[in-house]
């Protein structure tokens, strides 16, 4: 998942925001394991013509019920009106079989 906040948010907001999607979704059993990280700014970023990415949340699930069952987990609606209350954000899924 790639998330775009609107504005660029204080990095501790940033990561108060992955330690909690993380805490959703490794709390549910659906999702094997989850790395989140801060994207890297560079001037090229200057010139994305959709978005640029504040983080970049990865999660491994094991099959594709897995998968469907991440985007019905209890609480999700909660989190993201709060965030987005606070931080208007965009988030891009980005579905795949393994890279590598």
């Amino acid at each position: 998942m790639i998330v775009a906040f609107n504005s660029p948010i204080p990095a501790s907001e940033l990561d108060a925001y992955i330690k909690e999607f993380e805490e959703l979704v490794t709390s549910s059993g659906t999702v094997e394991s989850v790395a989140a990280r801060h994207h890297i700014r560079v001037p090229g970023d200057d010139h994305a013509p959709v978005a640029v990415a504040s983080a970049i949340l990865q999660l491994r699930v094991a099959d594709l019920d897995a998968l469907n069952a991440t985007f019905a987990l209890p609480g999700t609606v909660d989190l993201i009106r709060r965030w987005q209350s606070r931080y208007p954000y965009q988030a891009i899924w980005a579905n795949h079989e393994p890279l590598a």
